[in-house]
């Protein structure tokens, strides 16, 4: 039923991705697409597009607030994409998942008490805590060959410590690419309880799940740890919307809602536009039959690029993909530092990728690859990189 072929000259609309491609290389040549920032090469679904349009007919384009239609809209995508009954009054609104979860930092914390993270992590985290002069915790990640997994004992251990005040938990992981599983989230929760921590709990992919795996929202887990979390979810990266700013921060603790309000508005922010509201609420209620095509596209895409890995690349590993849309590539196999990894994939293979290392000192030689494109484009760029990599050893 829908389009996931054609290719959208982004050039012209001011997209970020492309302009940083431009930037990082102003020769780059023509055709080129990049993979880097989270959005889709795809065209948004037509409901989604044609409801706006209708809306547009007859809109006043005044101050919009939150309205019943939205809620119901975000409520019933809660319950029957993730079996979470949730009630109206617990949904906040913010312009994105970053600034919701730096308005919790500011609300939930001091001055150099720290922030737990799972690193490597998407980098947004860091900055969030840095810039806010809060402590950066790491609670990094274990490779267990092609998969991760989380330290446990580590986690303890720092959530133990009376200066840590919070953990941002980021669920399906970005970029490593895991959905984590109920059991793994029990444990967070449990030593979330037990020692005091809040935990800011970033959903913004868990809508983006893939065949065998399986997305728990972390808050539904007890009502112990629902009653200390922050839930984040947005309809951006599902429906390729992130363009209108639109996520809903949910916290059904009424005492904390109210405390992280209070932080929203002292930020100086008191809603959304009315265009985000609408296409949140559209895309929630039509949306869901272009999700169901987009997913194996998806994963389709996924097994492509392992599978050419394989057979062409051995040396760039390629971890498997459970959730998100963020493929999690090492490359520590064809010699280079990070640096040198960085000027093959930008200048001699024309490959515009989010480099490992932004996500921490952890992801360094490693390549995070948007695979929200038409196939056509994942194959040109394969065999860009194939050639390149031959001619470097040349």
């Amino acid at each position: 039923m829908y389009d996931f072929e054609t290719l959208v000259d982004r050039r012209v609309m001011d997209s970020n991705k492309w302009a940083n491609m431009k930037l990082a290389d102003p020769e780059v040549p023509e055709g080129i697409v990049p993979f880097s920032i989270a959005d889709m090469e795809f065209k948004n679904a037509p409901e989604i597009i044609d409801g706006l349009k209708t809306f547009l007919d007859t809109a006043i384009l005044g101050y919009s607030a939150a309205g019943d239609r939205f809620k119901s809209a975000v409520q019933d995508w809660m319950l029957r994409r993730h079996n979470w009954k949730i009630e109206k009054d617990w949904i906040c609104v913010s312009i994105g998942v970053v600034p919701a979860i730096t308005n919790a930092v500011l609300a939930f914390t001091e001055p150099g008490e720290g922030v737990i993270v799972m690193s490597p992590v998407y980098f947004p985290f860091y900055e969030s805590i840095e810039r806010n002069h809060r402590v950066i915790v790491k609670n990094q990640l274990l490779r267990k060959g092609m998969r991760y997994e989380i330290d446990f004992a580590d986690l303890e251990e720092k959530a133990k410590k009376a200066e840590n005040k919070m953990l941002i938990l980021c669920s399906p992981h970005n970029p490593v690419g895991r959905v984590w599983t109920k059991e793994e989230l029990e444990k967070i929760a449990d030593i979330c309880v037990r020692n005091d921590l809040i935990l800011v709990s970033d959903e913004i992919h868990f809508d983006l799940i893939m065949p065998g795996q399986k997305h728990t929202v972390t808050a539904t887990v007890s009502q112990a740890v629902a009653d200390r979390c922050i839930t984040c979810t947005s309809p951006s990266k599902t429906f390729n919307l992130a363009g209108m700013q639109t996520s809903s921060i949910i916290i059904s603790n009424p005492e904390m809602r109210q405390k992280f309000v209070h932080q929203m508005e002292c930020s100086g922010h008191f809603g959304l536009s009315i265009m985000g509201y609408q296409s949140c609420a559209l895309a929630y209620e039509k949306g869901e039959a272009w999700l169901d095509e987009l997913l194996p596209v998806l994963n389709d895409n996924a097994h492509f690029v392992e599978k050419y890995m394989q057979e062409n690349i051995p040396e760039i590993k390629v971890f498997p993909l459970e959730g998100t849309y963020l493929q999690w590539w090492d490359c520590t196999g064809l010699g280079m530092d990070y640096h040198e990894l960085s000027q093959l994939m930008v200048k001699e293979a024309h490959i515009f990728m989010d480099e490992g290392y932004m996500f921490g000192e952890e992801g360094q030689g490693y390549e995070r690859l948007n695979l929200a494109c038409p196939r056509f484009v994942l194959e040109e760029a394969l065999e860009r990189l194939r050639q390149a990599i031959e001619n470097h050893k040349n």
